[in-house]
């Protein structure tokens, strides 16, 4: 060993179970001596650590290829992207006038900002976390509601990682009339419009719902969530989590301009209506 070695021994330690490290930095030592390698190593230091690994794994795989079929689909993609951007743009600029009124009254019937955001999750990144945005909404419930979630979780109606309660107390009058009839998601063309969400898809779940899929409901994630889907026009609140994923995963299978076309054209029989709302 020559004498530019760096050695840690007794007499380079500290009382404090220091010794210099290079540079003339503080290195801790533990009692036995051995100095932890100072870079991430690609393996899994316990059993515990390979079976999290695994099952991370796992819960992505049958995602990664439904990402893999969407990719390959070009041309519907730069197809829907346009509509996207042209339809969003058109209903913004048609609604911007009665969306001011509405923010008025809102505001008069239960002060605070008339606009309501949540983050939410979008699609699932290449490093296997959940991408997150910013959802807007006419806000249909008193301030502070999402405060008071956890006192009604014993009243959810809808099985699975999913909060629906058709008499919700938190709702003001207002809200009821404008969830009812789901003009409270208007607002949510401003997300289509910046690229966060598409008019057509799943719709987007909140962060701590996804931490309780399992690999068959991530699927839905494989691509962008949408304003609206064959949930809303498959009855929303009067469906439960399973039959969700299950009518999410038909349309993504079987996604097309014609499919969204037909949702689009369904979804505003259901906005007349108020079929299926909470």
């Amino acid at each position: 060993m020559n004498s530019d070695a760096m050695v840690v021994d007794a007499g380079a330690r500290s009382s404090e179970g220091a010794s210099v490290g290079p540079e003339g930095s503080m290195v801790t030592v533990p009692e036995d001596g051995v100095v932890a390698a100072p870079v991430h190593t690609p393996v899994a230091g316990t059993r515990r650590a390979a079976e999290d690994v695994e099952r991370s794994v796992r819960r992505l795989s049958l995602m990664r290829n439904a990402q893999a079929f969407d990719r390959e689909r070009l041309g519907y993609r730069v197809a829907k992207r346009a509509f996207d951007i042209a339809f969003s743009a058109l209903v913004i600029a048609v609604g911007i006038v009665p969306s001011a009124v509405l923010c008025a009254a809102i505001a008069i019937e239960s002060p605070g900002c008339p606009l309501y955001r949540q983050r939410r999750v979008g699609r699932i990144g290449a490093d296997g976390r959940p991408r997150e945005f910013t959802m807007w909404k006419f806000r249909s419930m008193v301030k502070g509601a999402d405060k008071m979630k956890d006192a009604l979780m014993a009243s959810n109606e809808v099985e699975g990682p999913m909060f629906k309660m058709r008499d919700d107390p938190r709702v003001t009058r207002i809200g009821r009339f404008i969830r009812r009839h789901s003009i409270d998601e208007f607002p949510q063309f401003l997300n289509v419009l910046l690229g966060d969400m598409s008019v057509v898809g799943p719709r987007p779940p909140l962060p701590e719902e996804v931490a309780e899929y399992d690999e068959w409901a991530m699927q839905r994630l494989a691509v962008k969530p949408g304003l609206t889907g064959p949930w809303q026009v498959g009855g929303r609140s009067d469906v439960d989590f399973d039959d969700m994923v299950r009518l999410d995963l038909g349309y993504i299978a079987r996604r097309g301009v014609m499919t969204d076309l037909k949702l689009i054209l369904q979804t505003v029989a259901v906005v007349f209506t108020g079929k299926g709302a909470a």
